[in-house]
């Protein structure tokens, strides 16, 4: 076989594992029924934290254990425990992406993503200048 041959051969069987590990990695985007249907497999859910329901969080009980209720794109509504630190300022998040499986009843979250709010969104800089200070410089 030739050099090149075998580089190309090499190049291909990479690339054929790049695309299959991409894929086999890769969960779907869903909601929660779709999620409570496919019980089990593991899913992306985007939503928002339901702040009229309690956080359940003991950090003398277990640190590392939490749950809240989150309403995903489609209005339902699932309790969803996740099994990790509970992260700061969670109650003043905007939009939580949650991975993992549901049950019939709960979502058992592996992963937790915040989208919290910009703290530059409302303050409004104003740009003004001392005309003297300016052109001192």
């Amino acid at each position: 076989m030739n050099q090149r041959h075998i580089v190309a051969v090499i190049v291909i069987i990479i690339a054929i594992g790049v695309v299959i590990s991409t894929l086999v990695n890769s969960s779907t985007y869903a909601d929660f029924s779709t999620a409570q249907k496919h019980s089990g497999s593991e899913c992306q859910i985007i939503g928002m934290l339901n702040r009229h329901k309690p956080i359940g969080y003991n950090a003398m009980e277990k640190v590392n254990r939490f749950s809240f209720f989150m309403k995903d794109k489609e209005g339902s509504e699932m309790k969803v425990i996740y099994n990790g630190s509970k992260p700061q300022d969670f109650e003043k998040c905007d939009q939580v992406v949650i991975s993992g499986y549901a049950t019939d009843s709960v979502f058992y979250a592996k992963t937790l993503l915040l989208k919290c709010p910009s703290k530059y969104n409302d303050k409004k800089i104003p740009m003004t200048f001392n005309k003297k200070q300016f052109e001192a410089r």
